[in-house]
């Protein structure tokens, strides 16, 4: 949701499922995750511009609450100046040593101030939706800003937060969870669709529907690639194999829960309501269609142990203890004897550290501005597409997916 017309069309979707008695998992609005991150930036580093970005968030959401809310509804007003004053007041205090502990606490909000904003608005307008703080019952984890979902410690307090005996629907918040000791985690960007799969499961749920700004799961990005086509049905493999990828439409996370309990999953046009849009479940095929995934302003690094010893155990151990710690993904990983590539995002505040880390018992290098191409249900047509006007710098393949790193022909090195 990004504005005061996409509140108005989820009332509509939500009017018609009201008798299947619906669970509504909402994301923060539009580009807010975004917002929070350089305000959380500003306030780690103590910069007072932290005011000027805390309140064009402010500002963002008022523009949607006016066009939803008049002065008459007093309660829903209270309400949410008390979420934006509690935020204020946190910015007010000094920010502790840990950098990803302060993400979770300030960037959470995002997801409060969207579900408070559409549970007023369906409760307004009719259907008497109940807000539910998920950090009350969601268990994590102390892992933040990649938090892990504690099921067991989890399941007793999601079933008792969504009992269903008089109330027709309920509204949380995706992306955002608690530890033990009740201070907020955040479960990796694009963590709702985690969420809702996390909550199907735990309440056995049948089926699971992800609202999107596309028709369903495409082959490509339209950003990057033109001629794209909607995949009608993936089976959860398939579903498994492309979020992992990198695929923007699936979180990583979000089919596990599902395969393991056999729940649909539909991916579906928030705009075009009436569309099938994609199914994700028990499916058999023997081929889909190509699908390409892109990842932009990749990093290569290459990983020389300084005593020429051999890339096995002992090192790749070192090696993966240092992505672990700073919680950066890799996406593509290859070895040779005395070699280890990785490609990853270009994330300017933890590759650093990775390298600092590693220096300490390897040598390393890397390259910028690097592009990494994967391609599901490849073919020899499909690799030479993404070829044009690029070199392979490095190429890894099995039977049914390639990566490959690329790089723009003629850019500078």
């Amino acid at each position: 949701m990004k504005d005061s017309q996409s509140v108005k069309n989820l009332f509509l979707i939500v009017k018609k499922k009201l008798h299947k008695r619906p669970v509504i998992v909402v994301s923060a609005m539009g580009k807010t995750t975004n917002a929070m991150e350089m305000l959380v930036g500003l306030y780690y580093k103590k910069n007072n511009r932290w005011r000027e970005a805390f309140d064009r968030i402010r500002e963002f959401h008022y523009n949607i609450i006016n066009d939803l809310f008049t002065s008459d509804d007093r309660q829903f007003f209270t309400g949410i100046n008390n979420l934006f004053d509690k935020l204020g007041e946190r910015l007010q205090q000094d920010p502790s040593l840990n950098y990803n502990f302060e993400y979770d606490q300030i960037v959470s909000y995002g997801e409060l101030f969207s579900t408070f904003i559409v549970n007023g608005y369906l409760n307004k307008m009719g259907i008497p939706s109940k807000w539910t703080d998920i950090r009350k019952c969601l268990k994590t984890d102390n892992n933040y800003r990649e938090a892990r979902v504690n099921f067991e410690l989890s399941a007793e307090p999601v079933r008792e937060a969504f009992v269903f005996r008089d109330t027709p629907a309920f509204v949380t918040q995706g992306f955002i969870g608690s530890t033990e000791n009740n201070l907020t985690t955040t479960l990796g960007r694009e963590g709702s669709d985690y969420t809702a799969a996390v909550i199907a499961y735990l309440l056995n749920i049948f089926d699971v529907t992800i609202w999107k700004d596309v028709p369903g799961v495409l082959n490509a990005d339209p950003k990057w690639f033109d001629q794209t086509v909607k995949l009608e049905k993936i089976s959860y493999l398939d579903a498994i194999e492309l979020a992992y990828y990198g695929t923007g439409v699936i979180h990583p996370k979000t089919i596990q829960p599902l395969q393991q309990k056999g729940i649909k999953l539909v991916i579906r046009s928030f705009m075009e309501v009436d569309e099938p849009g994609t199914v994700i479940g028990d499916s058999s095929y023997n081929r889909l269609t190509p699908s390409f995934i892109f990842k932009m302003d990749q990093v290569l690094m290459q990983i020389f142990p300084r005593d020429l010893s051999f890339i096995a155990e002992d090192n790749l151990e070192k090696i993966f203890g240092c992505f672990a710690r700073f919680a950066l993904r890799i996406n593509l990983m290859q070895n040779s004897a005395v070699s280890f590539n990785v490609c990853v995002n270009n994330d300017q505040s933890r590759i650093p550290e990775i390298i600092d880390c590693l220096n300490k018992q390897f040598d390393v290098s890397y390259q910028n501005g690097l592009e990494l191409v994967t391609i599901r249900y490849y073919d020899n047509d499909t690799i030479e597409r993404v070829l044009v006007n690029k070199d392979l710098i490095l190429e890894q393949r099995s039977k049914q997916t390639i990566q490959m790193v690329v790089k723009d022909v003629g850019e500078a090195e």
